[in-house]
Order: C-alpha cells, then structure tokens, then sequence
C-alpha cells in the first residue's frame, strides 16, 4: 500500500505479512511512516494505493469488525481527566468525523 501528504510519500508499496501467532516488530526513525501504517491498519486513516487486511479482515469494507478487535493507543495521545471514559470515546470520535454508534455495535 502507498500513502503520501502532498509531496512527500509517507509509504512506497509497503507489503508484509504477520502470521498468527507471530510477534512482529516495527522499528524506524522518526518520519519513516511507522505512524501512518498503523494508523491505516487501525482504519483511522485510508491508503491512497493498495490494501490492507487485519486478522482476515478488509481494511476499508470489514473497519467496524476490524475496531471491535484490536486496540490503538499512540504514543502522543492523552484522554482528559475531566471526562469518562464514554465521553473521552465520543470526543475524539468528533475529531476524527465520526461516532461511537457508527463504529461500534
């Protein structure tokens, strides 16, 4: 899969694959694209080229199956206090352009 920000390409064909069972590593300097991959993988962000599959599952098609399975929680990232979790949830749904009930049964 590919992904660029304008001029700058962020993935060039990235292809892997994890098998079951297997724990994988992603290691690079900063700007190599670790964020951008995952943020595909997690279905937060589209590829511009290509696609992904998570445990089977279509990246694009399958992204509420995708959400109740796996868990992501960047590095730079930080829930307020203030807020339930509920409300934490549905805050940054807003950001991102979305709901809970949209992403989730």
């Amino acid at each position: 899969m590919s992904k660029s920000y304008g001029d700058v390409q962020a993935l060039c064909e990235v292809s892997f694959q994890v098998e079951e069972g297997e724990l994988y590593g992603l290691i690079g300097p900063d700007g190599a694209g670790k964020t951008t991959l995952f943020r595909i993988l997690t279905t937060l962000m589209l590829p511009d080229s290509g696609s992904a599959e998570v445990a089977g599952l279509d990246s694009i098609s399958d992204y509420r199956d995708i959400r109740n399975r796996i868990g992501y929680m960047p590095g730079k990232f930080s829930l307020y206090q203030d807020l339930s979790v509920e409300e934490n949830l549905n805050f940054f749904a807003t950001l991102f352009g979305t709901s809970l009930h949209e992403n989730y049964d």
